[in-house]
């Protein structure tokens, strides 16, 4: 024993507990105790130690007395070393009894099924037996839970063999471990058997199998056997309460969820945090936040997973503002964030662009020990990529070790979100030379990259990737391939992959509906949005802005009323600034500018830029001087550093030939330091892409390019093409012509025509809005030289053949 003693350290003098106090006031008064009343004494001393370090205060005094021989003290230390995971000094006291009796075994099987290896565990379970003690029905249950936490199958299936071998086949607390041990290791339906065949069904096995379908994803069965169980005579308690509301979380079944709330508050668990937290998370998950943060108000003695529930519901729930208010009212109230908190403010921050924030959350992370972790430094890359510092981003990458797939997918996404496609393809290959498989999001990923650059080319190879990596029944990547080549031209391409997916989520619908609206093809978008609704899936606010869109680009104007008026009026779907922005654009491109513009002034909320911006749009279109002006005003205001609106006021300045004003823009322009976004176009040859700006003269092929050009500008002429040159002013005719002809689609065009054969459809990618003078002209192009040409602008797609374009000229 003296071993024992010396394990455990020496023994301190200071008075730290209770315990140690009675054991003082027995020294004290030993000469006047009698033996056995000391020894009852100790003995309860001993029952109530609590934890290791009273323990170490308490051992001296038993073995000073030689108390430790006896029977009562040998069984409650081998009990209390087991309990508190002491497993090497349990051994030392229990190996050297003579005549161990069976409450020692089981003190021991619990000690090492609770603290040690199934092996370890199953060795001395099989060495009871060995010694002849027989098993009792509470060794089985902590074995077979030990296997259930170590998703053990083969052994928990020996040992639910074993168990009947016994004799406790028929037993309702062994057959419920067994019952909990299948659902731990992922066989519910072996539960269920299990569950089905018990004689008798109480609480606790009915909470064993709800929680065995909730915690296996089966959330609807999970719900259907709470029914069955009230059916049973058995009222649920709080467990099956805390249980079930996860369930009814991921299933999104807020009508059930709401229920259980009411059964919670009639049953008196409202005071319960944990449930109290699931239901937070049940709101939050189903977009009712008013009511997610009415119970968080409510509660009493939140703990951290409360508090990263609601900034997770914010942050989850796109309103990253409150859920950075909620991160910074947890610091105030002192109390310590997990890696899931710092994740939630990281995600708030991205959403918001909040760079300083984010770099104040990351110091946090650091300061608290949790900067290292993987899964933080994942949200770190996804925070600085979507704040514009993908090369922070990258920078945490290199240095980060053990990289997980969802880090690849971070930095993949990172690099696509900045556009900075070209890194983000290498990355992917990096990734794929490595141990790491690609999963659906690397591939959605990818495929937004690829959706950016508008090349079918590379739409085609990643979407052949797509089907060798058979992912192509996945619902989000075939949905981003439906996206990606309705961006790269091929619609006809989209509307194929949509008609062959088995199932297809709201975001699909919405690819779909978008697509046709960016080509123009407004009516055939209004179509399906019209089918979308009969096959019962409900729209939410981005199907409404894609079907807006579509109208606006092909002017239909009634159309676009009564969707933006079903909205809220059929769905509940309050609009927001995008969709107001949109309907401006509607009426303004219509050339309903006073509606438009009245429509402005009666908003229920602040217009912001992309009402203005549409409005601007709208007036340069059809020569609005007067609300030109005044929406620029806004613009200005707004958004100080963007020189784009000055240009569109100037133009519309020069097409009334108000020089004065022109001037006046241009020096404010100056004073400011701004300037406009200069146009770039791309275009795809043999496997690169070669990019021209307005004017370029640094291509290798630019001779040719311009002769090109000069050769088709007489052609086009010859056929009724004439320049407009009203966006151009303060130089010669012959001048104005030649700054035409170096407009960056015209030379992208040109280019497409010397390099590839006849008949092949040219595709252009061009960053800004296409002009008026490159409209036309690209009509005439494709008219004299017998070409599809594609053009993919800031807004929609255009197609040119024979003439004309699939536009209307309506843009």
């Amino acid at each position: 024993m003296s071993s024992t003693v010396l394990a455990l350290g020496p023994l301190s003098t200071t008075p730290t507990s209770s315990s140690l106090r009675h054991h003082r006031h027995l020294e004290t008064q030993r000469t006047y105790i009698p033996s056995h009343i000391y020894t009852h004494r100790a003995a309860i001393l001993l029952e109530q130690c609590s934890d290791a370090k009273e323990l170490k205060q308490i051992l001296p005094l038993i073995i000073k007395e030689g108390l430790y021989k006896e029977h009562l003290f040998e069984t409650k230390l081998v009990s209390l070393f087991s309990k508190l995971g002491k497993l090497h000094e349990a051994a030392l006291v229990f190996d050297p009894i003579e005549e161990k009796i069976d409450p020692l075994y089981h003190s021991m099987l619990k000690g090492y099924a609770k603290y040690c290896s199934v092996d370890v565990a199953l060795s001395f379970f099989e060495r009871m037996k060995v010694d002849g003690v027989a098993p009792v029905v509470y060794n089985f249950t902590y074995l077979l839970k030990m296997c259930g936490d170590k998703s053990d199958l083969r052994r928990g299936k020996e040992l639910h063999g074993d168990l009947i071998c016994n004799g406790f086949g028929e037993n309702l607390f062994a057959m419920t471990a067994v019952l909990n041990m299948y659902s731990k290791c992922s066989r519910v339906y072996e539960a269920y058997k299990m569950f089905e065949r018990l004689p008798q069904r109480d609480l606790i096995a009915w909470n064993a199998i709800i929680a065995g379908y909730a915690q296996n994803g089966y959330g609807k069965k999970a719900l259907e056997l709470v029914l069955g169980m009230q059916e049973d005579g058995i009222r649920p308690d709080s467990i099956t309460v805390i249980t079930v509301l996860p369930a009814c979380s991921e299933t999104r079944y807020l009508r059930i969820g709401k229920s259980l709330h009411g059964y919670v508050i009639r049953n008196g668990f409202e005071s319960l945090v944990n449930i109290s937290t699931a239901l937070i998370n049940l709101y939050s998950k189903c977009g009712v936040l008013k009511i997610a943060r009415l119970v968080f108000d409510r509660m009493h003695g939140r703990n951290v997973v409360s508090w990263n529930s609601m900034i997770d519901g914010y942050a989850e729930s796109k309103n990253p503002e409150e859920a950075i208010v909620i991160f910074e009212k947890m610091m105030r109230e002192g109390l310590d964030p997990t890696d899931v908190t710092i994740m939630g403010g990281l995600q708030a921050c991205a959403e918001l662009g909040d760079f300083e924030r984010g770099k104040y959350i990351h110091e946090l992370a650091n300061r608290v020990g949790l900067g290292t972790y993987v899964s933080v430094t994942n949200s770190l890359i996804a925070m600085y990529s979507k704040c514009k510092r993908v090369d922070i981003a990258a920078e945490l990458f290199k240095n980060l070790n053990g990289k997980t797939l969802v880090s690849w997918n971070a930095m993949i996404l990172g690099y696509a979100q900045n556009g900075r496609v070209n890194e983000a393809l290498d990355y992917f290959c990096e990734l794929q030379k490595g141990n790491l498989k690609p999963d659906s999001f690397t591939m959605v990923s990818v495929i937004s990259a690829i959706a950016e650059l508008s090349l079918l080319r590379q739409a085609k190879w990643i979407h052949g990737l797509v089907i060798r990596s058979f992912l192509d029944k996945n619902v989000f990547v075939m949905t981003s391939l439906v996206d990606m080549y309705t961006k790269c031209g091929g619609i006809h391409i989209a509307r194929e992959l949509f008609d062959m997916m088995d199932m297809r989520h709201v975001m699909t619908w919405n690819a779909m509906i978008g697509g046709y609206g960016t080509h123009g093809m407004g009516k055939t978008a209004v179509e399906l949005f019209e089918v979308m609704k009969k096959v019962s899936v409900q729209p939410n606010s981005v199907t409404f802005l894609c079907v807006l869109s579509a109208c606006s680009h092909a002017g239909l104007v009634d159309e676009g009323r009564r969707h933006f008026t079903s909205m809220e009026q059929d769905y509940g779907l309050e609009p927001g600034l995008d969709h107001y922005g949109t309907m401006v654009d509607l009426l303004g491109r219509a050339g309903r500018l006073d509606e438009a513009w009245d429509f402005i002034r009666n908003m229920p909320i602040e217009p912001g830029i992309s009402v203005f911006g549409a409005m601007l749009g709208a007036c340069k279109i059809h020569k609005n001087v007067e609300l030109g002006k005044q929406a620029a005003e806004k613009l200005f205001e707004l958004e100080p550093k963007e020189g784009g609106y000055h240009v569109l006021l100037a133009n519309i300045y020069a097409a009334a030939s108000m020089w004065d004003d022109v001037a006046s823009v241009r020096k404010l322009m100056k004073t400011k330091g701004l300037q406009k976004t200069p146009g770039c176009s791309l275009v795809e040859w043999k496997n690169g892409v070669h990019s021209f700006y307005s004017g370029s003269i640094t291509h290798p092929q630019s001779d040719r390019i311009y002769a090109k050009l000069k050769a088709l500008g007489n052609k086009i002429r010859g056929v009724g093409y004439v320049p407009d040159t009203n966006s151009i002013h303060d130089v010669e005719d012959d001048v104005q012509e030649q700054l035409l002809n170096s407009h960056s689609e015209k030379l992208a065009i040109a280019f497409g025509l010397i390099n590839t054969s006849p008949g092949t459809t040219i595709h252009i990618r061009k960053n800004l809005r296409v002009c008026g003078d490159c409209h036309n002209a690209t009509k005439y192009i494709s008219l004299v030289t017998g070409r599809e040409i594609v053009v993919r602008d800031m807004h929609r797609f255009h197609h040119f053949k024979e003439g004309s374009c699939s536009c209307g000229d309506y843009w």
